[in-house]
């Protein structure tokens, strides 16, 4: 017997504890998921010339609001996280960090109740060096105020990077910064930029003591607004995914960057794959994207509750890479229901060739690692077709479209 799917650069979910590492604040029991300003908005601060895109707390109002009124948040994307260049240049007389007093006129306390108001959680930026990465005051010397200062915001999430800052250190400093978190009494989201940093000097993080204090982590590139950028961080994941894939679990996530669906960089198919491949990683789904102008087939994307159901399952367990050759991959995740101690899976594949023509997989599901005698019931979570139960020596023909370098 063989089973056609009609499907993308696609995902399958065929379905039929790891005990996790309980953080001191109970967060990120799946991945977190909301919106960035960084990679869409950058350090934009010309609100005199660019009102509507500058870095200012209107921005950041506005991207609240659409997020209830779109219908994100009720799919799970609940914070709003601000980046860098939010702040004045210079702290105030008591060592205290400063919103930038032009774009954020009422100040953070304000936005952040704002947020609240809709219902939603409030993220901030910061760096562990001297300076952040755009040259804003950094936290170094001022660990325990900047937390304080934090919770007295009622901010929910903390990204700290690591610009300007020695990587030798951060075994040390990342972790006190998120004893001060945690000392505030204000449960904060914690993400950190801890490995990368280290990564890039040469040194091997310890992934131990960063899954102990950080709640998800950067291992790698920004992401950039062009498929090649989400290529490279595709190939690092799977490449690697031997020393990634354990590290992550209810608590504590990897993270691949940013979703860019919807901005100038992807395709139809590139975006369907981004947000596949970044489903089965278990990554968290943090869009940047100016959500007064993304186009309705993006927004269903980003918005496909049956795809962001994988990404959340609460099991935790990161998916892997299981098959990669001529330009075609198939990732694999286990996820619920379990069903007599076999898994079911959500299965990726993904058709990186550039010769503009779909391409025919053929696989049986045992081949792909399934074995249950009582087979699984294979749905495809891009098209919402049920193919019934099949059984793990059916084989199934998966037509794959091309991911190539293609703008329609």
């Amino acid at each position: 017997m063989c089973q056609t799917c009609q499907t993308f650069a696609g995902i399958l979910v065929l379905c039929l504890i790891n005990s996790a590492f309980l953080l001191e604040n109970g967060l990120a029991r799946t991945p977190p998921m909301g919106w960035l300003a960084w990679e869409r908005f950058r350090c934009n601060t010309d609100c005199k010339n660019d009102p509507d895109n500058c870095i200012s707390e209107n921005l950041f109002r506005t991207m609240a609001d659409i997020v209830i009124s779109e219908g994100y948040a009720a799919v799970g994307y609940e914070y709003i996280n601000v980046d860098d260049c939010w702040l004045e240049k210079e702290r105030n007389n008591y060592g205290q960090l400063v919103p930038d007093r032009q774009r954020f006129p009422r100040g953070m306390k304000s936005l952040a109740d704002y947020v609240h108001s809709k219902g939603l959680k409030f993220g901030i930026y910061e760096d562990f060096g001297n300076y952040t990465c755009a040259g804003y005051p950094g936290v170094l010397g001022y660990l325990r105020t900047d937390a304080q200062t934090f919770a007295s915001w009622d901010v929910d999430y903390v990204k700290l990077d690591g610009c300007y800052a020695h990587p030798s250190e951060m075994d040390r400093g990342y972790p006190e910064f998120g004893f001060y978190l945690n000392q505030t009494g204000r449960a904060m989201m914690y993400s950190c930029s801890w490995p990368v940093y280290q990564i890039y000097a040469g040194m091997q993080p310890n992934f131990t003591s960063i899954i102990e204090h950080c709640n998800l982590w950067r291992n790698f590139d920004d992401i950039q607004d062009s498929w090649a950028s989400v290529e490279s961080i595709i190939d690092y994941y799977g490449n690697n995914q031997d020393v990634i894939v354990a590290n992550a679990g209810p608590g504590h996530w990897n993270d691949p960057d940013m979703l860019i669906i919807g901005n100038f960089g992807l395709s139809y198919e590139q975006s369907k794959a981004q947000m596949a491949i970044w489903a089965i990683m278990a990554a968290p789904l943090l869009m940047s994207v100016d959500l007064r102008s993304i186009r309705p087939e993006y927004k269903a994307i980003l918005q496909n509750k049956k795809i962001i159901a994988v990404d959340q399952d609460p099991l935790g367990i990161q998916g892997r890479r299981i098959y990669k050759h001529k330009g075609i991959e198939i990732w694999s995740r286990p996820i619920t229901p379990l069903y007599q101690n076999y898994f079911s899976y959500a299965v990726a594949f993904l058709n990186r060739r550039t010769d503009g023509t779909p391409s025919d997989v053929a696989v049986t599901l045992k081949e792909l690692g399934l074995t249950s005698p009582t087979g699984y019931r294979v749905e495809d979570l891009y098209e919402d077709v049920d193919y019934g139960v099949l059984s793990p020596q059916t084989k199934i023909k998966v037509k794959v479209n091309p991911s190539g370098k293609y703008t329609y």
